[in-house]
């Protein structure tokens, strides 16, 4: 691809767009701004016109896919539609479907190091992801005695972690972690076990 220095067309999305390519071939540490600049067909000078270095850039790739993962969670939980229990196992499902459709965004996001902390835009992001499994949650939470109520933010992080953990192990090919179940399947029937030690599903719904 022919260099085009400082007049490529909308340079920095180009940027994020190669930062991805290389994330998924290579890892987030893998590559240099020099690379990234190759692939988005321009000048390595370009590059520092809008990111200061490789962790900025990724930094922007994990931001961009909070917000679509936020997206993702927030449609798949539709307003509680048709049942919050629905609803919720729906956002779990939502989790999978976007380590697999947006690997090299998880990777950023997950994998890289960059802490969410790093910029006011990406802490926002993440914060807006965790916020849907939160209100998902809460709206749960309402249905259990109050004395034994987990916190929603509680709630919450468990369903994260266990979807990620589904993710981690069995929905992203690592090594020597074979599961003879589907990733769907485990991280629903996980989920069904959660939700019934909070009496939210009968022991034979």
């Amino acid at each position: 691809m022919a260099k085009q220095g400082y007049h490529h067309g909308n340079l920095r999305q180009a940027l994020v767009e190669a930062c991805l390519k290389l994330i998924e071939a290579k890892g987030p540490t893998g590559f240099t701004l020099s690379e990234a600049a190759r692939e988005a067909g321009v000048t390595p000078a370009a590059v520092y016109r809008h990111f200061a270095g490789r962790e900025d850039l990724i930094a922007e790739a994990a931001r961009q896919g909070y917000e679509i993962f936020a997206d993702l969670l927030d449609f798949a939980y539709d307003a509680g539609r048709p049942s919050v229990l629905a609803a919720f196992e729906k956002t779990g499902r939502a989790y999978l479907a976007f380590a697999r459709k947006h690997p090299g965004h998880y990777v950023a996001m997950f994998e890289s190091g960059i802490s969410v902390q790093r910029t006011p835009e990406l802490a926002a992001a993440s914060r807006r992801a965790l916020g849907v499994l939160e209100r998902a949650a809460e709206a749960l939470s309402e249905r259990i005695p109050e004395d034994r109520r987990p916190p929603p933010q509680m709630f919450a992080a468990h369903v994260w972690a266990m979807s990620h953990g589904v993710v981690e192990l069995f929905a992203r090919g690592s090594p020597g972690t074979r599961s003879p179940f589907p990733p769907e399947d485990l991280l629903e029937s996980g989920i069904g076990v959660y939700l019934r030690g909070l009496g939210l599903i009968a022991p034979d719904g």
